[in-house]
């Protein structure tokens, strides 16, 4: 199979250790697509197994439906546990009437 962007991942595709056995699925992907900035995946090895991090550096090939990591299975199997970024915050200029900013609270 050819390499693929990591642009394309979706989620639920299998993510494999570098001896080719399976740590889990692909719970989310971390990154900012306009920016074209890999950061990482959000792997699940279960129903109720809370997601692990997996740093983008410690991804060794991305094919269809596959993610090959670079970590041998013992340390794929105590990766730290995956975070949600918080959420963007907008900031305003100081220029903004007190009105303004106002509004903007209440925008959606």
């Amino acid at each position: 199979m050819s390499e693929v962007s990591w642009l394309i991942i979706e989620k639920g595709w299998e993510v494999v250790a570098a001896d080719g056995s399976e740590v889990g699925k692909v719970h989310e992907i971390v990154g900012d697509e306009r920016e074209d900035i890999f950061d990482g995946l959000a792997v699940s090895s279960g129903h109720f197994a809370k997601p692990r991090y997996v740093a983008a550096e410690r991804v060794k090939r991305i094919t269809d439906g596959r993610i090959e990591l670079d970590l041998p299975t013992d340390e794929a199997q105590h990766l730290e546990e995956y975070k949600e970024p918080p959420p963007s915050e907008e900031i305003l200029p100081e220029s903004l009437s007190r009105w303004q900013r106002f509004r903007n609270w209440f925008r959606f």
